[in-house]
């Protein structure tokens, strides 16, 4: 029986995960839980999963720590980020599966590492912002990587064993968010109620407005580069509206290999759990006969400007990742409050790495420091 530790348990991952876990109650179960502030939901979550571990990422104030404390005597709660590295220190599980939403996963990822555990990685940020330190560490503790977002599940699966050299290019797909179809001359009248209506998949708010910008294709890139050791000059992104083909591989000879479901992520969760292994399962259904014409395009830089901003933050390295994905957070959060246009998301990052001095090979504290400041440089701007 596998023991799991599920980062993120009330968010869209979250949610797909407990379900392959109740099909799979055979060959996994849960014995670490977190979650940001949804107390209610992750007690329903560790009462059904018989989980006495629990954290509360969001939950600062002493006086609701001890009322809820108070309120689960029979659980283990802890508190803050602090409290989900102690729990991945000390914990009991097999594998961890860090489903936390942006920067604030980084260090769960560390941490998981540096006990040589099996880490299902659904967190872009801890490879964008310090690939360059995470694959040495675990190389160097015997942990094993396996990507949780479809598109690198799909790759994960074509590349298998293969070596860089044998691979051309690897191309991975977008559906092209909610707005891949809207006028261009509308996109500064765009909504954060339109902006959250994603066309193909059920996703938590960050990720879907990545979606929106194809911010997220970018940071799926820099993943990839870290994932699989491959150059950018070999990393591609391809509009793919149906989002039923999640990446493809073409090899050296022209041949290409492609990874292919009706989108849903329960399909790359079971992939991560159960890998070298495939378990039989019925969550995910794909019927060839229906699933109409599969096309292919490119990205329109007008219309995805934050995309190509990315790509050349990517070939840049060091701490600007950091910078560029900490800057397009807290433009996120201004366009939720509405203190900001759709259309300023690409202005406010690309004006945060203006004067931006980079360092070629940070380490954690600097990364950790430059993410908070430019987050904070880029909010107080318009509060």
């Amino acid at each position: 029986m596998v023991k799991l530790a599920l980062l993120g348990a009330t968010g869209s991952i979250g949610t797909s995960t407990l379900a392959v876990l109740r099909e799979q109650s055979a060959h996994f179960t849960l014995s670490l839980v977190s979650a940001h502030t949804d107390w209610q939901s992750l007690l329903r979550i560790a009462e059904e999963f018989k989980v006495k571990t629990l954290v509360l990422t969001g939950i600062t104030y002493p006086r609701q720590q001890e009322e809820l404390r108070r309120q689960l005597p029979r659980h283990r709660i802890l508190y803050g980020g602090d409290g989900l590295l102690e729990a991945l220190r000390e914990g009991d599980y097999d594998v961890a599966l860090n489903a936390v939403s942006g920067s604030a996963g980084l260090q769960a990822s560390f941490a998981i590492a540096q006990r040589g555990k099996r880490l299902a990685l659904a967190n872009k940020e801890s490879l964008v912002m310090a690939g360059h330190l995470l694959i040495p560490l675990i190389k160097e503790t015997g942990a094993k990587l396996i990507p949780v977002d479809s598109e690198h599940s799909a790759l994960f699966q074509c590349i298998g064993d293969r070596p860089e050299s044998e691979i051309r290019k690897v191309h991975i797909t977008a559906s092209g968010g909610a707005f891949r179809d809207l006028p261009l001359d509308r996109f500064a009248d765009i909504t954060p109620q339109q902006a959250l209506k994603h066309p193909n998949w059920n996703m938590g708010a960050k990720v879907t407005l990545d979606s929106a910008t194809m911010f997220n294709k970018a940071l799926e890139v820099m993943e990839a580069h870290w994932l699989f050791g491959l150059p950018y000059a070999k990393i591609g992104a391809l509009l793919h509206p149906q989002s039923v083909v999640h990446s493809l591989v073409e090899f050296v000879d022209g041949s290409f290999l492609a990874q292919l479901s009706a989108p849903d992520m329960k399909l790359p969760i079971l992939c991560a759990l159960s890998h070298p292994r495939r378990l039989p399962s019925q969550l995910v259904q794909t019927d060839l006969t229906r699933l109409g014409d599969l096309t292919f395009g490119a990205l329109d830089p007008r219309r995805y400007p934050l995309f190509y901003l990315g790509l050349e933050v990517a070939r840049e390295g060091g701490l600007l990742p950091t910078a560029l994905n900490a800057a397009n957070e807290a433009a996120l959060q201004l366009f939720l409050s509405g203190r900001i246009a759709f259309t300023d998301i690409h202005r406010l990052c690309a004006e945060a790495l203006e004067d931006f001095a980079n360092i070629p090979s940070p380490s954690l504290e600097e990364i950790i420091s430059a993410n908070r400041a430019v987050f904070e440089a880029v909010t107080s701007r318009h509060n």
